[in-house]
């Protein structure tokens, strides 16, 4: 399949990575070009504009930061939106269901393409693994060509509704991530200040009720801060923003999220915002904080 791509952060790239090795022809574009360049070596064609991305292939996906990103890059100065015979566009970023509904009614009647939200769960440990979940919202028209493509990095590929309803299953995903990475920062503290191991935690815990996947992937790299992040607090702050607006809006009383939400905020106060998630351990543990200063320095 012929295939564009825009938006190459460190989602955005492991995602291309995993389409050339399925054998897809990839075109890339990125704001910044040096992020791309790594990626023209393992057979991308690195392009200077979005529109330039969007003709003569199959479609088009993008990985991008918000809404105002993602409408620049699709209706914007050389947008994808320019390209003439577009069919369909996979948007993974995470953003505002109702702002995908605009930009969704707004792609359609510009040349007809489909709009097919698209955000993801699983971090870039899943894509690298090829298990990411999926979860999309739009027109079924296009999504059998949308979820092949889809397929190079996705090992759970789900149709939610209509345009929106990826979106908003997206911030049900982010409410339980966050809470459980919460809750688990507030349990290293209480194993911290009561003479456990806190090494041997996760392990323990393991089998049991509270075991999941934040636990065995979040809590090690809370006890110890890593070189590499696999995700900035800053983004899943800015998903819990969307979760309370949307919250408030359609009335669904999110008092625990609503408590998350300022728990990532103060962390954010501390000078983390672009560490690692796992950063939000420094608001009960303070002396972990210069080890995530330092992860954003690297």
């Amino acid at each position: 399949m012929k295939l564009g791509f825009c938006g190459l952060g460190l989602m955005g790239a492991a995602m291309v990575q995993r389409l050339l090795k399925a054998g897809h022809e990839v075109k890339v574009w990125n704001r910044s070009r040096e992020k791309a360049e790594p990626l023209a070596a393992l057979g991308a064609q690195v392009v200077g504009t979005p529109s330039e991305a969007a003709e003569g292939v199959d479609g088009v996906l993008l990985c991008l930061f918000d809404a105002k990103a993602a409408e620049a890059v699709v209706f914007g100065v050389d947008g994808l939106a320019q390209a003439a015979g577009l069919k369909w566009v996979v948007d993974h970023s995470s953003i505002d269901p109702e702002a995908t509904r605009r930009l969704a009614a707004r792609l359609a009647q510009n040349g007809g393409a489909d709009w097919i939200d698209a955000p993801v769960s699983g971090g870039i440990p899943g894509v690298e693994a090829g298990t990411l979940a999926i979860m999309t919202g739009g027109s079924e028209t296009h999504m059998p060509e949308a979820e092949a493509a889809m397929r190079a990095y996705a090992g759970n590929i789900t149709h939610m509704g209509p345009s929106g309803a990826g979106q908003a299953t997206k911030l049900c995903n982010q409410a339980i991530v966050a809470t459980s990475i919460a809750a688990l920062a507030e349990a290293i503290g209480f194993a911290q200040r009561n003479n456990i191991n806190v090494d041997k935690l996760a392990p323990a815990l393991a089998g049991g009720w509270a075991d999941s996947k934040p636990l065995q992937i979040f809590a090690p790299r809370m006890i110890e801060a890593q070189a590499k992040s696999i995700g900035a607090l800053s983004t899943m702050l800015k998903d819990m923003d969307t979760l309370i607006a949307n919250a408030q809006q359609s009335g669904a009383p999110m008092p625990v999220a609503a408590s998350v939400q300022q728990l990532l905020r103060v962390a954010s106060a501390m000078g983390l915002g672009q560490a690692e998630v796992s950063a939000v351990i420094s608001v009960v543990l303070p002396e972990q904080r210069d080890a995530f200063l330092r992860q954003i320095d690297a």
